[in-house]
């Protein structure tokens, strides 16, 4: 798996959000920003040159990618568990994609509360709700259902999006806001993108999936899309709170 180009894509998902969320919580300039599970560097190569920018990921390897992407950011490898820094220091913190991942969430919430300053903002930009899914034609379904468990057998929580409202309120946040983002779909769609759903599919399903009955599916997909009747919905769930 070329995990970048994944990263890159999920951005994509979120970028007219990321966009509104940052306008709307206003970034002083010269900020310091913070991003805990900041993979390959995705997100961390948008901002404007003179903010200041702190990436965290306790996956050594993407760091290195991060580096390559982000050359301005300041990397550290560690656990947004127990977060290397000191009360305070960040005007804003955001995750991307993230939460769903952890053991303990709310634990990680409060970590990045900590270490941003009071009036600061933190961000969860996207969490997803498998549970919610939506896969037409019917037989596409089964898609989503193995997608779900697969992420339970890697340690997610599948149905992040839901608790995350609740999550910021328990972790102390003021002016709690959350949301959901939209879901548009054009004629064909992008090729490439859809191929890269595929990918991640066979690699979440590996061994669970045999590859003829994932062929069988792609192929259904396929004609699907050509013929306009495709929907895939996975509601993604925001939220944000200030210190």
């Amino acid at each position: 798996m070329d995990w970048h180009t994944r990263y890159v894509q999920q951005a994509r998902w979120t970028e007219q959000l990321r966009s509104y969320l940052f306008g709307k919580v206003g970034i002083p300039a010269g900020g310091r920003v913070l991003e805990p599970g900041c993979g390959t560097g995705a997100l961390l190569c948008e901002f404007p040159p003179l903010t200041t920018l702190h990436g965290l990921d306790v996956n050594y390897a993407v760091l290195d990618k991060a580096g390559q992407h982000a050359p301005g950011a300041v990397l550290a490898c560690g656990d947004v568990a127990s977060l290397p820094y000191a009360d305070g220091v960040f005007d804003l913190a955001y995750c991307h994609f993230l939460l769903l991942w952890l053991p303990d969430p709310l634990g990680a919430l409060k970590e990045m509360r900590r270490v941003t300053r009071s009036g600061g903002v933190v961000l969860a930009l996207a969490e997803p709700d498998y549970g919610g899914r939506i896969d037409y034609p019917e037989p596409l379904s089964q898609v989503g259902r193995w997608q779900a468990d697969s992420l339970r057998k890697q340690g997610a929580d599948p149905v992040m999006g839901r608790k995350l409202a609740g999550l910021f309120v328990r972790a102390g946040f003021r002016g709690v806001e959350s949301g959901i983002l939209g879901g548009e779909w054009r004629e064909g769609g992008s090729p490439v993108e859809d191929e890269q759903e595929w990918n991640v599919l066979a690699h979440d399903t590996e061994g669970a999936v045999s590859r003829e009955e994932l062929l069988r599916l792609k192929i259904l997909d396929q004609a699907a899309r050509a013929n306009g009747e495709r929907v895939l919905f996975v509601p993604t769930f925001f939220a944000w709170g200030r210190v």
